[in-house]
């Protein structure tokens, strides 16, 4: 997942034919077992039969590059325009992703074999050659669409130490190439398309696979030999070849190209060591906390005498405060009802995804889905708030739920979208297409203002509805005196301690999930995601259980906040790393493109840090809860 490779690299280029045998995704625990990942289409999508000589529609997408994450529509740089440029009507996902796909002048018929057709020929300015100059430098990519298959070029690399040769699939095709100072632009591309017919079932042919090897040549005689030097013509000829090729691939499974990777076994060997390594290090954890509690609880039952009992030490002391009301008591009921809002939204984003509802093929569909879950899950969130409150504050009389519902409508949302909206503007300085729209930025708040607030609010009010959770002992009228602690007991300290497992848990999953954001890649791993998603919440639930344990028997009552940080310290590790993912992994020097990096990541691991963190609070309320009502307390 390095930086995309250029013409001039030790590359050989070529078209391959392989395909990888296809089956469908039937359930998620089948994308668990099989070491590849599959495409599926869900029933109402229908292919399409192109006749023999039929029309076959080649649409242009945005510019793309991994050292600018600027995206940029592809009629920016002088290429052949169609009559009338016609834009597709794109989704709310495409729309953020910065997608612009429209029409283009390439005359392509089904079965109908072109050789060095000639498209036209553009004028070169001044400022135009600086624009093409500027894109090959910064790796720009350009990205096609037949039938709904992107574009793609298989990369070949030469044996190395006597090894097996290695290939890379990847999405679309650079612009041009730099060698030796001089700027070669690819304005010849030669266009591969599989094709799959099975006239006993359907007429016609199903388009299963969409090739391009892009080629530079100075004249319109397609002399390859001559490559297009940009600072020697004044003049750019586009050309371009069409091939038919018969595949044996089905059109269900004509996505499986895309989204198998070479280094798979890779990648699965080392998501099974860290879920095998976390599940083991979970029950050990769980064993220990079950054997100590239960001999202490055993202890704490006893009849002992006045001399024991004068001894006696432990968490049993802090009984009548370990359910004091904390300070922040409705920033950290705003906190944890944010967490599960998101929590709620990745749960029933995986969900949908496993089943297909948000495969690669529905172009923009994976970020929409989130937007909309993410609005429907205000109710989650202000229920949770609106429970929390009432636990700190059980007179039904109380507004403070009131207050705790407004913070958690606009307090994390608001966050998010300023940073957005910030970053959003330096993009549209850049003239991007990544810059979201006025009209979309009004349907985001629509979503925000219109469902998810009044979602939120609803859920505040039956929450505070409910009866308050009851609480197995009493709180002092005065709190205890806490005593002086060991520098290993430091807050900060078990804070930092409580992130690095499950950092580890996720570890694998985000480098992978990151590769393919970054570089613009494809990642349908959602089987693999769930499950290190559950062994997430399990490891955040039982490291928190355990810092909160050892926080109380040393007498530190004050646990609400650690608990909740002990976890949510993940999301810390999680920007950590995405420094060292910035500084190793990319090529990224204009500091626009790295204030959307950083910006981005910020959000990320704010989100991050609020599901575990909410997770980590939750189950150590649940287990000092148990405890406490397991003792005899006079």
């Amino acid at each position: 997942f390095g930086s995309r490779c250029l013409v001039n690299d030790p590359i050989i280029w070529r078209v391959g034919s392989n395909t990888f045998p296809s089956m469908l995704v039937q359930c998620w625990t089948l994308s668990l077992a099989i070491p590849l990942a599959h495409a599926f289409y869900l029933p109402g999508v229908s292919p399409i039969e192109y006749p023999e000589g039929g029309q076959v529609d080649l649409k242009v997408n945005k510019l793309t590059s991994s050292k600018t994450q600027l995206p940029y529509q592809f009629y920016t740089l002088p290429f052949c325009r169609p009559t009338e440029i016609k834009d597709k009507v794109e989704n709310l996902g495409e729309i953020l992703t910065g997608d612009m796909i429209e029409n283009s002048p390439y005359e392509i018929n089904m079965m109908v074999v072109s050789k060095c057709k000639q498209l036209c020929t553009q004028k070169l300015t001044k400022k135009s050659k600086e624009k093409f100059r500027s894109m090959i430098e910064d790796e720009y990519v350009v990205n096609w669409i037949v039938d709904n298959l992107p574009a793609a070029t298989l990369y070949k690399y030469p044996p190395a130490d006597g090894g097996a040769e290695k290939t890379i699939y990847m999405s679309g095709f650079p612009v041009g190439s730099l060698k030796e100072g001089r700027y070669y632009v690819h304005n010849h591309v030669t266009i591969n398309l599989q094709y799959h017919s099975n006239p006993s079932n359907y007429e016609g042919y199903r388009i299963v696979g969409f090739e391009v090897v892009p080629s530079s040549a100075s004249q319109s005689t397609c002399d390859l030999s001559s490559p297009f030097d940009l600072d020697a013509h004044d003049e750019i000829p586009y050309t371009y070849d069409v091939n038919w090729v018969i595949s044996d691939v089905r059109w269900a499974s004509r996505w499986d190209l895309y989204l198998n990777m070479n280094n798979s076994s890779i990648h699965w060997f080392s998501i099974l060591n860290s879920v095998m390594i976390v599940v083991f290090l979970s029950a050990l954890v769980a064993m220990i906390m079950l054997r100590t509690v239960h001999r202490d609880i055993a202890k704490y039952n006893e009849i002992v005498s006045e001399e024991e009992a004068a001894e006696e030490t432990g968490w049993k002391l802090v009984h009548g405060d370990v359910f004091r009301k904390p300070k922040w008591s409705k920033m950290l009921a705003v906190s944890v009802g944010s967490g599960l809002q998101t929590l709620g939204m990745a749960v029933a984003t995986l969900f949908f995804a496993v089943l297909g509802f948000v495969s690669p093929a529905h172009r923009g569909g994976l970020l929409g889905c989130m937007m909309v879950l993410f609005s429907f899950m205000g109710i989650v969130a202000g229920f949770a708030s609106a429970r929390i409150t009432k636990l700190f504050n059980p007179d039904e009389a109380d507004p403070v739920w009131k207050t705790t519902a407004i913070m958690t409508a606009f307090l994390y949302p608001g966050i998010i979208f300023s940073i957005f909206f910030t970053l959003n503007l330096f993009i549209w300085g850049q003239k991007s297409s990544g810059a979201v729209p006025f009209l979309t930025m009004f349907a985001l708040l629509t979503l925000w203002f219109g469902i998810s607030v009044p979602l939120n609010l609803a859920g505040a009010y039956f929450g505070n509805k409910q009866k308050a959770i009851e609480l197995p002992v009493r709180t002092n009228p005065l709190p205890r005196r806490i005593p002086t602690l060991p520098a290993y007991q430091h807050p900060l300290f078990r804070c930092l301690a409580g992130g690095v497992l499950p950092f580890g848990a996720i570890f694998t999953e985000l480098f992978f999930i990151m590769s393919s954001l970054w570089h613009h890649q494809f990642y349908y791993l959602f089987g693999f995601l769930a499950l290190v998603l559950m062994v997430l919440v399990v490891t955040c639930a039982e490291i928190s259980i355990t810092l909160t344990y050892l926080q109380l028997t040393s007498e530190d009552y004050t646990w609400w906040w650690n608990s909740f940080f002990a976890s949510a310290s993940t999301g810390l590790y999680v920007f950590g790393y995405s420094v060292f993912y910035f500084s190793m992994r990319l090529n990224i020097t204009k500091v626009v493109s790295s204030l959307l990096y950083f910006g981005y990541m910020s959000i990320i691991s704010l989100l991050f840090s609020l599901i575990t963190g909410s997770v980590g609070m939750i189950a150590s309320f649940f287990f000092v809860r148990a405890i406490y009502a397991s003792i005899k307390v006079e």
